[in-house]
């Protein structure tokens, strides 16, 4: 009976927080398409003037109304918003302007790779950054939490752009472990599928090197700071005091209020596996997300900036909403009203 209760006033809180959420969508999508319809550079006005500039060709104001009403840019700020909202209910987004594809075909195409790195540097940040800031803080003021808080704020403070260009200097110029850059190898297609899957994973070593390094300081930071704050409470304490082992009061009492804070930090990572890393996709040749996402935003394509942009605020606030949701799995503590 009580884990029925539970779980309708769980239902309704979703539906709640649901609600909340698809509001703040209407109002961030506004703004992000007021952002896009303001953008310096505009892909149809470099058409327009392309086009104004051929022999016998029509002027570029009337290129630019022709193109205008073509794209839907001839209507107002409003207009033009709800008119986008009605084609993205219906899946429809339109065509990118700077791929000449249709929008979620490019997202598709570049997307999956960006998620593939970012899931396994995020799966090997957590790995490594949470056991060390356990450690130093359980070694506090020891040789072993000095060596992890330097290499933690090593991490933190590396550009990304002076970390991977270090790494594509030791490991593909003077160790030649690995290419320089791109997908793949120059032997792809002579290959076997077993041999491209593993050609194809020794090109995303370095780059997931990279994410995993630039990572990993400020969450062990962060890990270390909360395992502190517990470890100085009462109920440790009293734990101790009961004859509990060190082990037990670590992994059973201490880990387990730890990980209440990181869940914010994790869930609010969902975003950041989808959205790519512009700066190390761009290093390694890499055509994920990020990078096809800058030279859309650069040359001005609208549709696929307002797909792009929205779908990011989708995730942040599902991200939200997951990390409020597991408040209550890992804190026995936490009831709703």
């Amino acid at each position: 009976m009580l884990i029925f209760w539970w779980g309708i006033v769980l239902s309704k809180y979703i539906i709640k927080r649901l609600l909340y959420a698809l509001l703040i969508l209407v109002f961030v999508s506004f703004i992000i398409y007021l952002l896009m319809r303001s953008l310096p550079t505009s892909y149809i006005e470099t058409v327009a003037r392309a086009k104004s500039q051929q022999p016998g060709s029509k002027s570029f104001e009337e290129w630019m109304e022709q193109l205008s009403a073509t794209y839907g840019m001839d209507k107002g700020i409003i207009p033009g918003f709800f008119s986008w909202c009605g084609r993205a209910i219906r899946g429809q987004f339109g065509d990118s302007w700077r791929w000449t594809v249709p929008v979620t075909q490019k997202f598709s195409d570049s997307v999956w790779l960006s998620f593939i790195m970012g899931g396994i540097a995020f799966i090997f940040e957590i790995m490594i950054a949470i056991p060390l800031g356990v450690v130093a803080a359980t070694k506090q003021y020891s040789r072993t939490d000095y060596t992890i808080t330097v290499v933690a704020l090593a991490c933190c403070s590396l550009p990304t752009f002076f970390l991977a260009s270090l790494l594509k200097l030791v490991f593909c110029v003077r160790l030649k472990w690995f290419d320089l850059g791109g997908l793949i190898g120059r032997n792809f297609e002579q290959l076997s599928p077993g041999a491209q899957f593993a050609d194809r994973a020794a090109h995303l070593v370095l780059p997931v090197c990279t994410l995993v390094l630039i990572g990993i300081g400020s969450l062990m930071r962060y890990t270390r700071t909360n395992m502190l704050e517990v470890l100085n409470a009462d109920y440790i304490r009293t734990a101790r005091a009961k004859g509990l082992s060190e082990k037990k009061v670590i992994n059973h009492h201490a880990f387990r209020n730890t990980l209440i804070p990181l869940v914010t930090i994790l869930g609010g990572s969902l975003p950041g596996l989808f959205s790519g890393a512009l700066i190390t996709e761009t290093l390694f040749s890499i055509p994920g997300i990020g990078f096809v996402s800058y030279q859309s935003m650069v040359s001005g394509d609208i549709p696929f900036s307002m797909f792009y942009m929205t779908f990011l605020a989708i995730l942040t606030l599902l991200g939200n909403l997951i990390s409020d949701i597991l408040y209550a799995v890992v804190d026995p503590r936490v009831r709703i009203a």
